[in-house]
């Protein structure tokens, strides 16, 4: 369903639709990450916390899926961005992580809930780090999935993986969109559990069937580029923490990982052995261990 949040249109899935009495439950808030939509969110995860007695929000974050699609703020010039990044050289994004973390709270006030268990990966785990620095009072929990503090000096992706990141299927047919997007997932996969082509294409084809908007991916970009002040500022975040990370990123190191749990007062790692930047069945259902028994801690001290 589309809901009015933050002034934007924002698509959402709400576990709770048609049924009153799961409005009680506590609720968990899912951000993703860049460019994905919230089908990418895996139905192994997204069901077990349902049976646990939540109910689940996810959102599609403006400029992607069903959600607002920004055009009018213009499209990125991405070569000369990086090169202002990279020089240290002033940048002005057309909005911020900050503002994407307003869009979430505008969802949770649409929805009249006072406070949720947010939990974001890779972008959405900064945007979820946003709620929590914004608004920690409505945050019953943090959870930050594979996701950075953007603490300068911090290891980045490879070369190649970020030409990956930033290249473009070869023509704007179906066949060419799910090559290319097959080519990423790939090289930024967990390499202990890889997924079946077969798999995968047929994942990525439902989001291309759903949207495909490229364009709000490189306004997201900049949006994660220009936000300097997080890590410094995630000192200030008193919600239970629980920071989980793939041993093997490629995208986002490990030590990634490790520097938002050090920043974050009394926050919980948890390392995966051979998981990637992706979320396969067999490291989903170590993510859900931990993040079950960290909801439930923190319900019991709410």
């Amino acid at each position: 369903m589309k809901i009015r949040a933050n002034n934007i249109d924002i698509e959402v899935e709400d576990s709770a639709e048609g049924d009153p009495a799961a409005r009680e439950k506590p609720v968990v808030l899912l951000i993703m990450g860049l460019g994905m939509q919230l089908i990418a969110w895996p139905p192994q995860l997204v069901q077990a916390l349902v049976d646990a007695g939540y109910r689940v929000v996810r959102m599609d974050n403006r400029d992607v899926g069903l959600s607002a699609h920004l055009g009018h703020l213009g499209k990125p010039k991405m070569l000369w961005a990086m090169m202002q990044v990279r020089l240290g050289l002033p940048m002005r994004a057309p909005y911020s992580l900050a503002d994407m973390a307003a869009d979430a709270l505008g969802v949770l006030d649409t929805l009249q809930i006072e406070r949720a268990h947010v939990v974001g990966v890779s972008m959405g785990g900064m945007i979820a780090q946003r709620v929590a620095i914004a608004a920690t009072k409505r945050v019953f929990s943090l959870t930050s999935i594979m996701s950075s503090s953007g603490a300068r000096g911090l290891p980045s992706a490879k070369r190649h993986i970020m030409a990956l990141m930033l290249s473009r299927p070869q023509n704007k047919s179906v066949e060419a969109q799910l090559d290319h997007y097959v080519r990423l997932f790939k090289a930024i996969g967990s390499p202990a559990y890889p997924t079946a082509e077969a798999e995968m294409r047929e994942r990525i084809l439902k989001g291309i069937q759903r949207s495909v908007y490229p364009e709000g991916t490189l306004r997201q970009m900049l949006a994660i580029a220009t936000d300097h002040t997080r890590a410094e500022e995630l000192s200030r975040i008193h919600s239970p923490t629980l920071v989980v990370h793939g041993k093997a990123d490629p995208l986002v190191p490990y030590a990634c990982g490790e520097d938002t749990a050090r920043r974050i007062y009394g926050a919980h790692l948890v390392g995966v052995d051979g998981m990637g930047h992706d979320l396969p069945p067999i490291p989903v259902g170590k993510i859900l261990e931990a993040l079950l028994a960290h909801l439930r801690t923190s319900d019991a001290r709410a």
